[in-house]
């Protein structure tokens, strides 16, 4: 191993904590990913026919940033313990391809975001009126999980008397009275968790770009070293 000062060691084994951390923040999103795409109560939303097709896509999506987020981790951590310059090399690259893919898909986000809120509506009420006609348990479970999810019932307002009660959040007191119909909960939760969603993002971008920069610092440092010896 090369021969690195104690500043340059700080770097290393904050590097090493860094991409730790990355690890485990990849093996959560991947974790998050494949439960969307497995889960029997969420299966509907990415293999219906009527499934809405940007659901599917952002599943895909987190299932591949998870996997490359846990390998990029692994080569950072590998990397920084072994004084590797090859696997820094690739932790770099791999991690501005993580960081440019983040920017584009806020962006192709921010663009999409009215046409996916309509999708999911419309998945809604497809699946809302298939479960009205033959009462499919598949069916009933995806109606469960959104209603429960958004604290909503039924496609109307709370004036709609057919909403399917058994698929809906119990209520009490005047609860009843006010019953939130799950399309403007669907545009709602969207609209008001997009700050949120965007916050994070920037907070991810900084930290691959902090990430970068330590690495470039103890890539140079290493080859310093290892010409000087």
């Amino acid at each position: 191993m090369a021969a690195l000062t104690g500043g340059e060691m700080c770097v290393k084994y904050l590097m090493f904590a860094f991409n730790f951390m990355f690890w485990l923040a990849g093996t959560g999103v991947l974790a998050v990913g494949l439960w969307l795409r497995f889960d029997p109560r969420t299966k509907n939303l990415v293999e219906g026919d009527d499934s809405p097709s940007g659901f599917y896509t952002v599943v895909c999506i987190l299932i591949a940033i998870g996997g490359l987020m846990m390998l990029v981790g692994f080569l950072g951590c590998c990397g920084a313990i072994q004084e590797s310059v090859c696997m820094l090399g690739l932790f770099f690259f791999f991690l501005l391809l993580i960081f440019v893919v983040e920017v584009a898909v806020g962006v192709w986000g921010f663009s999409i975001q009215s046409k996916f809120v309509d999708e999911v509506t419309q998945f809604y009420k497809a699946t809302y009126k298939k479960y009205k006609e033959d009462k499919q348990e598949a069916l009933r479970e995806t109606l469960h999980l959104i209603q429960y999810g958004l604290n909503c019932c039924g496609p109307f307002s709370s004036e709609d008397t057919d909403a399917l009660e058994e698929t809906c959040p119990k209520r009490e007191g005047l609860d009843v009275l006010i019953t939130k119909s799950c399309p403007d909960a669907i545009e709602k939760f969207f609209t008001s968790k997009l700050h949120i969603i965007g916050g994070v993002g920037v907070v991810m971008g900084v930290i691959m770009l902090l990430g970068m920069i330590f690495s470039m610092l103890l890539l140079c440092a290493i080859r310093k070293s290892q010409e000087i010896v």
